[in-house]
């Protein structure tokens, strides 16, 4: 008898240290929701690197008992520590940045115009988050969606909302993925034929001297105009040198590939697992994700509607398509410019063009985010 007890006793216990005797339909409502991210990243292909390990961390978030947010340490409790402190997100922009060609943007500097110009949603989406009852901090965060820029998104979350990091986060991947879906619609109904027809001339050739003197300049202005948004701007045009001072190849292999890969995975992972049910499973992620959605479709006619502004003051020399370009989705929004462009006249090369406003807009974004935190801290 007392075996028996002893053993009921046993199973008891496992039980009650077991994830089964803490699931919550909230739990199952958000491994759900995980599974159909993870649809999406390796059967749809919508930015697997990113909504891939997104995905798998909400599903881990969702396992009660794991003591993965105890007072222990733990690797789970690391990588949220590295976001939660703002670690990862400018590491990312070093890979971005040993990753990112300049020269379009310093053969045709107007278009920095066009990156600017994107930048319309992200304050269109921002009063619409005070309008449905955000409030300034928390709207500032939303609209940041519409730049396409997860680690700036996640970074200025951090520092503004650190309570609505997942559902940002997921918005803003989300969209991102779905740029050739989202983009197509509103660049043909914004342009006319002829207009999405203009030729533009071959883009002049850049100097290492200016390819070199551009991060360093950049930095040292944009550092001293906004404190607060130095380390990811900092860190994108360190990246940046690596790549073009032609004596670190090394530092730029590793930034763009290695370093970039591993901060990736801890980033979206980290990320993932931000969206617990106590957290997501709330009226305001619905919000979120619609109100990222106007963001994404502000910015994406902000910077047509520029682009048909300056083709006619260029006369006729700017294809207004390359203005999508300027929210900084890199290098997918340029890569969608040139897809809209040949449809409409076949032999249309629009891409390097369009990397202008498209690089433009990584750093748009970055003025936009330290804009408002200078404002709001």
């Amino acid at each position: 008898m007392e075996f028996f007890d002893a053993f009921s006793v046993s199973l008891q216990a496992v039980w009650n240290d077991s994830g089964f005797s803490a699931f919550t339909p909230g739990n199952g409502i958000m491994i759900v929701v995980g599974l159909l991210l993870l649809y999406m990243a390796f059967v749809k292909e919508f930015e697997p690197l990113l909504l891939g390990p997104i995905a798998f961390g909400c599903i881990l978030a969702n396992f009660p008992n794991t003591e993965f947010f105890g007072e222990e340490m733990n690797v789970m409790k690391a990588i949220r520590f590295g976001i939660n402190y703002e670690i990862f997100p400018p590491l990312i922009f070093l890979g971005i940045g040993a990753m990112t060609d300049f020269a379009p943007l310093l053969a045709r500097p107007s278009t920095l115009l066009l990156g600017a110009a994107a930048q319309i949603g992200v304050f269109v989406a921002l009063a619409g988050a005070m309008i449905v009852g955000f409030d300034i901090k928390e709207a500032a965060a939303i609209g940041i969606i519409g730049g396409a820029d997860g680690p700036t998104s996640i970074y200025l979350s951090i520092k503004l909302a650190p309570h609505l990091l997942g559902a940002i986060a997921v918005a803003a991947y989300t969209y991102m993925s779905l740029v050739p879906m989202i983009q197509p619609p509103i660049m043909k109904a914004l342009t006319s034929q002829k207009e999405r027809e203009v030729v533009m001339q071959e883009l002049r050739t850049v100097t290492k001297f200016e390819r070199v003197v551009f991060p360093i300049a950049v930095t040292i202005f944009v550092s001293l105009l906004l404190p607060p948004i130095t380390a990811l701007l900092g860190m994108l045009m360190l990246g940046n040198l690596f790549r073009e001072s032609g004596v670190t190849d090394r530092l730029s292999d590793t930034a763009q590939n290695s370093l970039c890969n591993i901060v990736t995975i801890f980033l979206a992972t980290g990320t993932g697992m931000t969206m617990n049910a106590d957290d997501f499973l709330v009226p305001e992620t619905l919000l979120i994700i619609c109100l990222g959605l106007v963001a994404f479709m502000g910015g994406t006619a902000g910077g047509v509607i520029f682009g048909k502004i300056m083709c006619r003051m260029s006369n006729w020399t700017v294809n207004p398509l390359i203005g999508s370009a300027g929210v900084s989705a890199v290098p997918m929004a340029a890569r969608v410019s040139q897809i809209v462009g040949m449809k409409s006249k076949p032999g249309n090369y629009l891409l390097m063009h369009a990397m202008g406003p498209n690089v433009a807009g990584v750093i748009g974004t970055a003025v936009a985010a330290g804009t408002m935190l200078a404002m709001l801290k």
